[in-house]
C-alpha cells in the first residue's frame, strides 16, 4: 500500500513537472512568435494609422500599399528572386561538398599534415585579408566583377563548419573505414558511400547556416553587382526601400500625397517577402538540426 502511495505521488509530480513545462515553452514560443506576427500585420497597415499609434497586431484599416509598390516592378523582383535562388542552392551545394571533404581528411589519422591544416583554417577565425585586397583579388585578379560567382565563392567554405564536420567524423567507427579499405575500396568511395549517408544531420546543420548566409546575401552584390537583373532579392529590397521616398518620386515625375506614402510599412513588407520563403525550408530539416549540431559540438 505503501508503495502504491509513492508510486502515485511521483506519477502526480511528473505530471505536474510536465504541464508547467509546457505551459513555459508555449509561453515561450509565443513570445517567439511575436515579432513575426507583427512584421506580417503591419505590412498590411496604413501609414497614417502607423505614424498616429505605432506598430500593431491588430490594425484599423488593411492596406496593400507597400505590397503594391513592392510588386510594381514585379519582374525585377523575379529575377532578385531567382538570384538568390541560384546562390543559395549552388553555393550551399558547393559548401556542403567542400566542406564535407575538408572534415573527412582533417580528421583522417594517416593525414601526416591535418594539424598543420587545421591551424591555417583557424587562423582564418582570427585574422582577415581585408575589404580592399578582397575587392583585388575578385575583380583584379579572377575577374568576377558582375558575376554571380562573386556572391558565391566568398560563402562557400567556413572555418567553423569544416571543424564541426571533422569532429562529427570522430563519433564514425574507424572500423568502418578499415573495413571498407579492406574490400578495396579508395578514399572517395569511403566518403561517398560511407561518410556521407552517415552525415546526414551534420550535413543538414551546416546546410541551414550556409543558406541563410546566402539568402541573406547583400554586400558583395553591392560591391560587385552591376547589372541591375544580377541584383540578389536582399539587394533589390534595400534599394526599394531607400527608393521610397518624395525626392525620387518627385524626380520620376510622380504626383502623390506625402501621407499616403508608405515609408514604414514597406520596411515590414519587405521583411515579409525576404524571410518567408527561408523560414519555410526549416521544418523540413528541423529534425536533424539539433542532433548535428550537439554530435559536433561535444565530440572533442
Amino acid at each position: 500500500m505503501a508503495s502504491n502511495t509513492i508510486k502515485i505521488k511521483q506519477d502526480s509530480g511528473s505530471v505536474i513537472i510536465k504541464v508547467i513545462s509546457y505551459i513555459c515553452i508555449s509561453v515561450f514560443a509565443l513570445f517567439c512568435l511575436f515579432p513575426f506576427a507583427l512584421m506580417i500585420s503591419s505590412s498590411f497597415m496604413n501609414e497614417q494609422e502607423i505614424v498616429r499609434e505605432g506598430y500593431k497586431l491588430i490594425p484599423n484599416d488593411i492596406s496593400f500599399k507597400a505590397y503594391e509598390l513592392l510588386l510594381s516592378n514585379s519582374s525585377k523582383l523575379v529575377d532578385a528572386y531567382q538570384v538568390t535562388i541560384f546562390i543559395t542552392v549552388v553555393g550551399t551545394v558547393l559548401g556542403l561538398f567542400m566542406m564535407s571533404m575538408a572534415g573527412f581528411v582533417l580528421n583522417r589519422k594517416d593525414f601526416r599534415y591535418r594539424n598543420f591544416f587545421s591551424f591555417l583554417i583557424y587562423f582564418t577565425t582570427l585574422f582577415s585579408g581585408g575589404l580592399i585586397p578582397t575587392y583585388i583579388l575578385m575583380v583584379k585578379h579572377l575577374h568576377l566583377k558582375d558575376s554571380l560567382f562573386a556572391m558565391i565563392l566568398p560563402g562557400v567554405v567556413g572555418a567553423w563548419s569544416i571543424f564541426l564536420m571533422r569532429n562529427f567524423m570522430k563519433a564514425i567507427p574507424d572500423s568502418l573505414y578499415e573495413s571498407a579499405t579492406i574490400d578495396g575500396a579508395g578514399d572517395f568511395h569511403i566518403y561517398w558511400r560511407i561518410f556521407m549517408p552517415l552525415a546526414v544531420p551534420s550535413l543538414a546543420t551546416i546546410g541551414l547556416f550556409s543558406a541563410l548566409g546566402f539568402w541573406n546575401e547583400w554586400y558583395n552584390g553591392m560591391l560587385y553587382m552591376d547589372t541591375q537583373s544580377k541584383f540578389p532579392l536582399q539587394y533589390f529590397l534595400q534599394r526599394m526601400v531607400n527608393q521610397t521616398n518624395l525626392g525620387s518620386l518627385i524626380n520620376s515625375g510622380a504626383v502623390i500625397n506625402t501621407a499616403d506614402l508608405p515609408t514604414q510599412s514597406i520596411k515590414m513588407a519587405t521583411a515579409v517577402l525576404a524571410t518567408g520563403p527561408i523560414i519555410l525550408l526549416y521544418p523540413f530539416i528541423q529534425r536533424y538540426f539539433v542532433t548535428g549540431l550537439t554530435i559536433g559540438a561535444v565530440k572533442g
